[in-house]
């Protein structure tokens, strides 16, 4: 037997933690009205992430490389592309969270993975995945070939639009 003292299992908790009553920074629906938008910021983990397409069509603060500063919002949307180093990156940057290292105040919400390329991921991308789904929501957005050449308008791929509704973003 150990004389050292025994630590307990580390806890993760899965997604953002509400106290009573709403999320600051969530969407509201005021009586039958519109949803208001959140207030967010996309923080790239690498660059060529994507962070200032995904803040032209929806909305919120792009904060680039960087963390956000004293006036952007304080949620935080982490943003990747699926390729290897991108995957990386990301997990990198949880490690920071999980560390306490990242600035006080943040509320790290969400994991956006931007497609690196058209069609589907391949398997040894897709087992990288799983672990950072394992501990934190996220959310994944296909190739968009309009994007690709600063076509921004338009309505966001249908298969974000649970990415749509977290972000509050107005469909028209």
């Amino acid at each position: 037997m150990g004389t050292g003292v025994q630590q307990g299992p580390e806890v993760w908790i899965r997604g953002p933690v509400a106290g009573a009553g709403a999320r600051e920074g969530a969407p509201e629906r005021p009586a039958g009205g519109p949803v208001t938008p959140r207030r967010f910021s996309w923080v790239a983990t690498h660059g060529g992430a994507g962070t200032t397409t995904l803040a032209a069509v929806y909305g919120g603060h792009d904060c680039g490389r960087g963390w956000p500063g004293p006036d952007a919002p304080r949620s935080v949307l982490l943003v990747a592309r699926t390729h290897a180093a991108g995957l990386d990156a990301v997990i990198r940057t949880l490690e920071v969270f999980r560390r306490g290292e990242a600035p006080a105040g943040l509320d790290l919400d969400a994991v956006v993975l931007v497609a690196d390329a058209p069609g589907r991921l391949p398997r040894q991308l897709a087992q990288r995945v799983k672990p950072i789904e394992a501990v934190i929501d996220v959310y994944r957005v296909p190739w968009v070939p309009a994007w690709r050449v600063g076509e921004l308008g338009g309505q966001p791929p249908r298969e974000t639009e649970a990415l749509t509704r977290l972000t509050g973003t107005v469909t028209r």
